[in-house]
């Protein structure tokens, strides 16, 4: 087993691993000392030195405060790699493409809702399929799903699902170009027909949410948050779909390594040139999985607000239930970034990781940008969540990204074994937090200590400047898989 990696404090809130060996660049860790000690065990700071071998990547290989082991790439790794000379990674996007978050502002009070609130939590798990495997109403024929991994988002939209201005607040406005439906298998199609619309299980989560505090006025204002107002947060990904393109891009990028004599230190970095076959079909496989998860969350938040329309017995227009943003958290995409001095277009994988783009930018919502992108960082089941803002130093440090959540502490197995659910939900109930899950199983692996303090892990990329908190939200009930 290779020595332990040498890590350098650079101040409060960055910690450098220096070039070795093949590294090409410098590791970046954004963590504090306490949140260092926990990443040193679970040896995550080794895969940012491996990450940092790519052929192509520029200027640092980057990890957020959440960061833990995941499969080549940590989670919450960001890589930037060139076009001409880099890489392209299915490692550095992970299994659940597009994974990510959805936050939807209402005009509800605490009060509204509170004394349906247990009614609304049992018809929400009722309503929303969860859970493995789980499968929804929607039966997609070939050609619908064709479209829907084209159109993303503005295929639901089209079929009823949502409103379109919900579209403006999508990143990617719910579709990226370059999808190409031919280039994903048949079994990874035959998985799809059936799951969209579909929460899923693990970590993924929908939440009814108060506003507990605001910290930045003018941002929450455009965000349309407000301190005492009810919000709902939902968390899923692209399904068994996204999980068979992985897995078949995997194998791919395997023979690719060898094709084109890329020298890496793990193999689980398998690897293909972006501009080579099989680096464009991957990122054609891999948008496609982005848009059937922009999908899949679209079709989710319209049944949120049907689900609060018919248990509340109030109109869309007391309710008023608004999408504030979507993000994403698991995707390769080709941005322009700064690149010693000059504007180019790279490659920026963000695994577990959130865009983070800074006022003015052009690819922010009109109404966002003189503040800023939306963030979402959510909590898990019974901590907090969060609403920041992206800046401009992220862009000149990050490629403009930020942390996606605590980042787990022990495994799933590990918390498995450590946990009582039925504790866990006791001491949820007594917080005043409602929780619907499909089995105990589920609430052992989500515990809430199985996570890093998200409060800590905010202030990191909050005071490293990556990122700028906007509000806290606390939560009232959860629904998980």
């Amino acid at each position: 087993m290779p020595g332990e990696i040498t890590i350098e404090k650079i101040d409060d809130y960055r910690f450098k691993i220096p070039r070795t060996g093949g590294m090409r660049v410098p590791g970046l860790l954004y963590v504090d000392e306490r949140i260092l000690k926990d990443v040193r065990i679970d040896e995550s700071p080794r895969q940012v030195a491996n990450v940092a071998h790519l052929p192509g990547i520029i200027r640092n290989s980057l990890a957020m405060p959440d960061m833990h082991w995941g499969y080549g790439f940590p989670i919450g790794g960001v890589a930037a790699t060139g076009l001409d000379d880099g890489v392209i990674s299915p490692g550095g996007v992970g299994y659940d493409i597009n994974c990510g978050c959805r936050l939807i502002a209402t005009d509800l009070v605490k009060e509204d809702i509170e004394p349906r609130l247990s009614d609304l939590v049992a018809v929400l798990f009722n309503t929303i399929p969860c859970g493995v495997g789980s499968t929804g109403e929607i039966r997609l024929s070939k050609a619908d799903e064709r479209k829907v991994l084209v159109e993303g988002a503005a295929w639901a939209v089209k079929q009823g699902f949502g409103l379109p201005e919900d579209i403006e607040y999508t990143e990617e406005r719910g579709a990226m170009q370059g999808a190409d439906p031919s280039a994903v298998s048949e079994k990874a199609l035959a998985r799809g027909k059936q799951q969209l619309g579909t929460l899923g299980s693990g970590n993924h989560f929908l939440e009814v949410d108060l506003v507990e505090e605001v910290y930045d006025g003018t941002a929450a204002d455009a965000f349309g948050l407000e301190r005492g107002k009810v919000c709902v947060m939902l968390h899923s990904g692209s399904r068994g779909f996204g999980y068979q393109v992985c897995d078949d891009y995997l194998r791919e990028m395997g023979k690719a390594v060898n094709k084109y004599n890329i020298n890496i230190p793990d193999r689980q970095l398998a690897s293909a040139p972006v501009k080579s076959p099989e680096g464009q079909a991957y990122f054609s496989a891999m948008a496609c999985a982005a848009n059937y998860a922009w999908a899949n969350r679209q079709c989710l938040m319209h049944w949120t607000r049907q689900v609060f329309e018919k248990t509340l017995q109030m109109s869309p227009g007391d309710l008023n239930m608004k999408l504030v943003y979507d993000v994403c958290h698991n995707i390769a995409k080709f941005e322009m970034h700064e690149v010693d001095g000059e504007k180019r277009k790279v490659c920026v994988h963000r695994k577990g990781a959130t865009r983070a783009f800074p006022p003015g930018h052009p690819d922010i919502p009109e109404a966002y940008r003189h503040v800023g992108q939306p963030v979402l960082i959510p909590g898990d089941m019974g901590t907090n969540s969060y609403v920041l803002a992206g800046t401009e130093r992220a862009m000149q440090e990050t490629f403009g990204s930020t942390c996606h959540g605590a980042g787990r502490l022990r495994s799933r197995s590990q918390s498995k074994r450590m946990t009582d659910a039925s504790k866990v939900l006791s001491d949820l109930r007594k917080k005043g937090i409602l929780v619907m899950a499909r089995g105990k199983k589920t609430i052992a692996e989500e515990a809430p200590d199985a996570y890093k303090d998200i409060d800590r892990v905010v202030d990191v990329v909050h005071y490293a400047g990556i990122s700028k908190k906007v509000a806290k939200l606390r939560p009232l009930c959860v629904i998980k898989g």
